[in-house]
């Protein structure tokens, strides 16, 4: 993004377009700050109403100083009912949805049916009751955006093209920090390691299901509800370098492939502007836009397939979107509980996997309800955070 926001000034001046109004739910973590700093640097094209954080009090307070937005809300203090605020009463054109797991729900869905537009960057919403967020979209008319990259690749790809010439598509993962690792050194390693992303900058949550492959698991059933295709015509391919994002193969033979580089300001301002796109230049050297070094006179694009015995999350989440109903939102549950035990030294890396299987066993499956999707979320969370004990007691020697 360039730091000189004159061209688009000038454009939407002369275009007498007026500012597209945005709310984010999330604003002080990793996705919401990228945003901010996008929206920061086109500001005739954009106006925050409404902010939303969790915990980081200090953050919000910086960020509502800068953007003088009309709501604002601080988790820790307003809870739910504060996301809802920000999402409503802000008045937004779109809503950014980039917290973590499920405490948005209730805000994302109203804002759905009030007809508000949603660039959802929380894969937990779309794994969980997806199937019945997109429902509301097409009652209500709001359109839901993809900002996971992967996602908004295969959008980009998609437009103006028949969904029935749409053979397959295909997911990349950067592999995270383990690819070429063994087994053992997978199962053993620490939270250190694992957040040691060769590409990305994320939060702690989503770095740690990279390094599971659990981010990518979590991305092909989200593929699913964003595009209406089933598991098996969605495929992942380990791209270490994180410039290929996502493919779409046609009935015809033909593949359409986005590249871009590895910043997660592109998709969110993708998402943000649509279905325009913000005046950011390309790079000048072609090499470099599709990946090369500066100065480099070659380039190469390696895709692998992704081995499944070491990174067993990507194949229970083939398996939840399989069985459908409540299943991804039992999923999703349980690897947040189990994504945490790790993170607060109970359990290996290694059982992160084994958490999460024993959990979605132990669900019941559903009938597809708002009401379902919460009943299988704390079912999962509970089967989960069992799990964890049996294996936190068996740690310690307790």
């Amino acid at each position: 993004m360039p730091d000189d926001i004159g061209i688009s000034s000038a454009r939407d001046r002369a275009s007498g377009r007026p500012r597209k109004r945005v709310a984010i739910l999330g604003s002080t973590g990793s996705i919401g700050t990228q945003a901010l700093d996008v929206i920061g640097r086109y500001p005739d094209a954009f106006e925050v109403v409404g902010l939303a954080a969790g915990k980081n009090a200090a953050l919000l307070a910086e960020q509502i100083a800068r953007f003088a937005p009309r709501v604002s809300s601080l988790g820790s203090t307003d809870g739910a009912a504060g996301l809802r605020r920000v999402a409503l009463d802000s008045e937004p054109d779109i809503v950014l949805a980039a917290t973590d797991g499920a405490v948005a729900f209730e805000a994302v869905f109203a804002a759905v049916d009030a007809g508000i537009d949603i660039a959802i960057a929380n894969k937990e919403i779309v794994v969980a009751a997806g199937e019945l967020l997109f429902a509301h979209a097409a009652r209500s008319g709001a359109r839901l955006l993809p900002v996971d990259s992967e996602h908004s690749a295969i959008f980009q790809c998609l437009v103006g093209e028949p969904l029935e010439r749409v053979a397959s598509i295909v997911l990349t993962a950067s592999g995270g920090p383990f690819w070429t690792a063994s087994a053992h050194e997978i199962r053993t390693a620490t939270v250190a390691d694992a957040l040691r992303h060769p590409t990305w900058q994320m939060g702690t949550k989503n770095t740690i299901d990279s390094a599971s492959l659990m981010n990518k698991g979590l991305e092909v059933i989200e593929a699913s509800r964003f595009f209406g295709l089933p598991g098996d015509r969605i495929s992942v391919l380990v791209h270490r370098t994180s410039v290929a994002h996502g493919f779409a193969i046609f009935t015809d033979g033909n593949v359409k492939a986005q590249l871009a580089a590895p910043d997660m300001r592109l998709p969110i301002g993708y998402a943000l502007a649509y279905p325009d796109r913000l005046p950011a230049p390309a790079p000048a050297d072609a090499l470099v836009a599709v990946g090369g070094e500066r100065g480099a006179d070659v380039t190469t694009l390696r895709f692998e397939r992704p081995d499944l015995e070491r990174f067993p999350c990507l194949g229970l989440a083939y398996a939840a979107l399989a069985r459908g109903g409540t299943a991804p939102a039992a999923l999703s549950a349980a690897n947040e509980i189990a994504v945490a035990a790790f993170v607060n030294g109970e359990i290996p890396f290694g059982a992160i996997p084994e958490c999460i299987a024993e959990a979605t066993d132990a669900v019941q499956q559903f009938e597809l309800t708002l009401d379902a999707v919460r009943a299988a979320d704390e079912s999962a969370r509970r089967a989960a955070s069992a799990s964890v004990a049996r294996r936190r007691v068996k740690i310690r020697g307790l």
